[in-house]
């Protein structure tokens, strides 16, 4: 079973696509860790993403893995972990452009659906339910107010970077910044599918996002 979480940043989709799939049973796959690992990789290798042909060699050999190590996922590109390294600011600043190029989303949309073949997964991105898995058994759309995801985005930072200083305006226009980009985007926009449950999450907990969907799932299912 193929099931879909579409959304923007800061509307609490990953974490609650993890415990959706953990409370299922079914294995949780981020498809943003793969368009970051292979953002890392263009950082490492010092090529330019605008160069096709340089572009195309690159994604013609990209060793990307995933391992379960001790419960949890880990992202290898070859035998190295880059788990850590695939959240760094410098993928952050140009994962979106990368992302947005049809080579790139064409080349890796045989990896994600390669994976679902034998698995129940939960898939987590922007274009899944529209563009890689238009058939998925059970699709939601995650939204959240933009001032909401950005107050998320700056707790986050903060506990995560407690020595660093951060601007809530700042951030709120990085998000709305990003909401354009990936909804007028030329390949693969960001948009709800017809077929997807919308959930606002704006004035809800993940565990009661997760319980709504679970609760959605189960009606689905009978």
């Amino acid at each position: 079973m193929i099931i879909t979480i579409d959304g923007p940043a800061g509307t609490g989709k990953s974490t609650t696509a993890q415990k959706f799939a953990d409370a299922l049973g079914f294995t949780y796959f981020d498809t943003g860790a793969v368009y970051r690992a292979i953002s890392w990789q263009i950082l490492e290798t010092g090529i330019c993403y605008e160069n096709d042909e340089a572009l195309s060699k690159l994604l013609k050999n990209f060793p990307f893995r995933i391992r379960l190590i001790e419960g949890n996922q880990r992202y290898f590109i070859g035998n190295e972990d880059v788990t850590k390294a695939i959240r760094s600011k410098e993928v952050t600043d140009i994962v979106s452009e990368v992302a947005a190029l049809r080579k790139v989303r064409d080349a890796l949309k045989p990896l994600q659906v390669n994976f679902s073949k034998e698995l129940d997964v939960v898939f987590e991105g922007r274009d899944l339910g529209t563009v890689v898995f238009p058939h998925a058994d059970l699709k939601f759309f995650l939204t959240a107010r933009p001032e909401i995801r950005a107050k998320r985005r700056y707790r986050e930072l903060v506990q995560k970077f407690p020595n660093q200083t951060f601007s809530y305006e700042t951030i709120l226009k990085k998000i709305q910044e990003r909401d354009s980009y990936d909804s007028t985007r030329k390949h693969a926009p960001l948009k709800q599918a017809e077929d997807a449950i919308l959930v606002d999450t704006s004035d809800l907990t993940i565990e009661e996002v997760t319980d709504k969907l679970q609760q959605i799932y189960l009606e689905e299912k009978i």
